[in-house]
């Protein structure tokens, strides 16, 4: 990208910032310990020459420093520190003027040093940066273009270990090292046709690259751009700590002074300087909220400055959009509802045919579904699209529509269309020469990840939570009362999401969260923006204070609760520093500490604070950090869901064939049919759980996180159970009519349980650790089983 810098400037400038600090300490270190070594030699002489030139090596620089903020009409914490070192030479206390000398230049070091830490997790997206891709001529060979010259619709070629240089869709399936956006360690396959964000790493072989979007447009284009934002300089709350010191250090002249005047000792109004110095305030502070912006980006949060950092450690009110940010942002497949003597199998198969052409939303959605249960084996031809009303195509000889379901609606499609609108979903109808042989639902699903971390914005002190949302309001009000927010704002335009923003703001701080272009203006209105730019959101991400990276939320609350601690050991450290030489003040106005006894002191004061400043990098949550077997068992099982919602739709469907036709000649057969899935499939997979997955667990979590959990297997075997002794007590494979009420709660009710413990188990379990079920897995097939043992990721 021609408008990125060669180098990472940000990280550059740190890095000689700290070397010119490291060399001062040095410097005035070296003196001290040589004046010492005269001392100590019997030279006092030498001793004070030297600790006089380590005192004015000190004071230069940090004089120039004062007199540019003093030309400035501003005056602080700097201030104190110069008087202290020029009242040290001026009463001819060397050893002291030495000593804040060395204090001053470690306390710098540690900040430059803590800041280039900041500045080099931030920095690292820049030197991933490409700057060149290579083309597919016509004959299929690559050629290497600048990145500039690369136009949406360009056909790429990525190689293994190559980064790719903008966003685009694979044309063939590709293995992903998507670690630098998401965190996550482990690989990511993606099957053809799939989006892939720019940055990540090819893991895998060559692989062909559709861009849909130019270079600067791409995800991690907007990613940098804010990356070079965010730096280490001082932050809204360091200007607070001038704004204490200016009324410090009235206090601290006053009682020098006073000490001086009423003792008649020059001597004791420079100890008051010299403890006086308020170097907590000066260091620890900025070093506190450098290193909470090291650990935000390390979460995959990348925030412009310290001042965002502290505005989301005081916020307590959040709004968030609702498609993208609490919901995947795209349709996905539901349930396949088939004819009578048609198989949901086929349903799907035919309709991903026709479909694979079409641009449409719903169609990527039904493509997707299909490429995972591996029925994708060719596309339709003669296809034809009426927008509007659906897709056409020839099949196997047959003509396939996907779409609007027009003409007479035969009984079972009736009973979609009932279903459908109770469960608030669209609904895609698939005709075979004009005949209906199924429906698809599809909905919009709220993210895995999205009630656990609700629940984790709740305990980190937000009181209000809002969900601001351009869709419907029966849409709107069933994803907020599924994650219990406070608030929905439903058929929302851009303004009025801004009004909204904005009156919110007027009663406490506030942070919006959104994904989408039309997000952007009320995310500039909010004390506290952050864009999901993850998906190539750059409005958004441009208007916003903060980015996540990762197309995920837990990051947020991870922020949310760093920029918390932050705060709070930043006032922690300035609080007990100040305090201390307050006291220390006091002492030597009393005469009781001398200049130099007080320089050590104050230097015992200063590495206390900034050490417990530096707690901030320390991740308190290291010990729940999930180990990597752990984590494949967690996307291996999840996988298996994907897998076994066949399953489950045959469940229910099972109880709804038995509860219309108790005595059909298919009913007593798709009984048994059901019975061997629960032995081969859905028992073998909980069993799995139970004895593999949940101990896992029990170490990082808890033993307590999955006993809601294991009862529910408990629950799930006695349903099933109930089922096999239905089963058994049949006469002559035909059901008993006294036998129906309770095999039909039991069919009924154990769908409800495994579909309530499917989704426990995606939003508790299978989000800790970022587990999207593989693109590609080895279809199991209807009525296969699904290895139950040591996961191994299906790649």
């Amino acid at each position: 990208m021609s408008d990125l810098p060669d180098q990472p400037g940000a990280e550059r400038g740190h890095g000689k910032r700290l070397t010119v600090e490291w060399a001062l300490l040095a410097a005035v270190t070296t003196a001290l310990a040589a004046g010492a070594g005269c001392w100590f030699g019997g030279r006092p002489g030498c001793a004070d020459l030297i600790w006089s030139v380590a005192t004015l090596v000190a004071a230069v620089p940090a004089t120039a420093v004062v007199v540019k903020m003093l030309r400035r009409g501003r005056f602080g914490a700097d201030l104190i520190a110069v008087l202290a070192l020029l009242g040290s030479l001026a009463v001819g206390e060397y050893l002291a003027g030495a000593l804040i000398a060395v204090m001053l230049a470690s306390g710098q070091t540690l900040e430059a040093y803590a800041a280039r830490r900041a500045s080099k997790d931030l920095s690292a997206l820049l030197t991933r940066a490409p700057r060149t891709a290579r083309r597919r001529t016509a004959a299929g060979q690559g050629e290497v273009v600048d990145l500039d010259d690369v136009i949406v619709g360009d056909r790429l070629l990525v190689g293994p270990g190559e980064v790719v240089p903008v966003d685009g869709e694979a044309e063939e399936p590709a293995v992903l090292d998507e670690s630098v956006l998401t965190g996550e360690s482990l690989l990511v396959d993606r099957a053809r046709g799939e989006a892939v964000s720019s940055g990540v790493v090819n893991a895998g072989q060559a692989f062909g690259l559709r861009t849909t979007a130019t270079a600067r447009d791409s995800t991690y284009a907007g990613i940098v751009r804010l990356a070079e934002q965010a730096n280490a300089d001082r932050a809204p709350m360091v200007r607070l700590a001038d704004r204490y010191a200016t009324a410090f250090l009235p206090l601290a002249l006053l009682l020098a002074g006073l000490s001086w005047l009423l003792a008649g000792d020059a001597t004791r109004a420079v100890a008051v300087l010299v403890v006086a110095t308020p170097c907590p305030l000066l260091l620890a502070t900025p070093i506190a909220i450098v290193s909470g912006l090291s650990r935000a980006a390390r979460h995959g949060v990348v925030v412009r400055d310290g001042g965002g950092l502290e505005n989301l450690g005081r916020a307590t009110t959040l709004l968030v959009d609702k498609t993208g940010t609490l919901t995947a942002g795209r349709p996905a497949v539901t349930e396949i509802l088939a004819a009578p003597d048609t198989s949901r199998t086929e349903v799907l198969r035919l309709a991903a045919a026709v479909e694979q052409l079409s641009p449409h939303v719903l169609a990527s959605a039904i493509v997707r579904e299909a490429t995972v249960r591996g029925l994708v084996n060719g596309a339709a031809t003669a296809v034809t699209e009426d927008p509007g009303h659906g897709v056409l195509g020839t099949v196997d000889g047959r003509r396939v529509a996907v779409g609007r379901l027009g003409g007479e609606t035969p009984g079972w499609a009736a009973t979609v269309r009932e279903r459908a609108e109770l469960e608030n979903v669209a609904i895609v109808w698939v005709t075979v020469d004009e005949v209906p042989i199924g429906a698809i639902l599809l909905h919009d699903p709220v993210r895995a990840d999205a009630p656990r971390t609700v629940r984790r914005l709740r305990a980190a002190g937000f009181r209000r939570l809002i969900m601001l949302t351009g869709d419907r309001h029966r849409a709107a009000v069933e994803v907020a009362s599924h994650l219990g927010l406070d608030d929905v704002a439903a058929e929302c335009r851009p303004a009025d999401k801004v009004e909204r923003v904005r009156a919110e703001s007027a009663d406490a701080v506030t942070v919006m969260v959104g994904d989408g272009v039309n997000d952007a203006p009320a995310l500039a209105s909010a004390h506290v923006g952050v864009a999901i730019a993850a998906k190539g959101a750059t409005a958004s991400a441009e208007a916003s204070d903060a980015v996540l990276t990762v197309d995920r939320l837990d990051g947020l609350a991870d922020t949310i609760l760093i920029a918390r601690r932050a705060r709070r050991i930043a006032v922690q450290s300035a609080s007990v520093g100040m305090g201390l030489s307050l006291l220390a003040m006091a002492f030597a106005a009393a005469g009781l500490l001398p200049p130099a006894a007080g320089a050590f002191l104050q230097e015992a004061i200063d590495v206390l604070v900034i050490l417990n400043a530096l707690r901030v990098l320390i991740d308190p949550n290291r010990s729940t950090a999930l180990r990597p077997d752990t984590q494949e068992l967690l996307h291996h099982f999840a996988t298996e869901h994907e897998f076994l919602r066949d399953a489950l739709a045959d469940l229910r469907a099972t109880a709804d064939l038995i509860a219309a036709a108790p005595d059909g000649p298919k009913t007593f057969a798709a009984l048994e049919r059901i019975q061997r899935r629960l032995i081969e499939e859905i028992l073998p997979h909980e069993h799995a759980e139970e004895h593999r997955l949940y101990p896992a667990l029990a170490g990082p979590l808890g033993g307590d996180t999955t006993v809601g959990l294991s009862r529910t297997h408990v629950e799930i075997d006695r349903l099933a159970g109930r089922i096999a002794t239905h089963l058994r007590l049949a006469d002559q494979r035909r059901l008993r009519q006294d036998q129906i009420p309770d095999l039909l709660a039991s069919l009924y009710g154990l769908d409800a349980v495994l579909r309530l413990h499917f989704s426990q188990e995606e939003e508790q379990v299978f989000s800790l650790a970022n587990a999207t079920p593989d693109p590609r897995p080895t279809p199991t097939g209807q009525g296969s089983s699904p290895e139950p043992g040591p996961a191994r990721p299906q790649r």
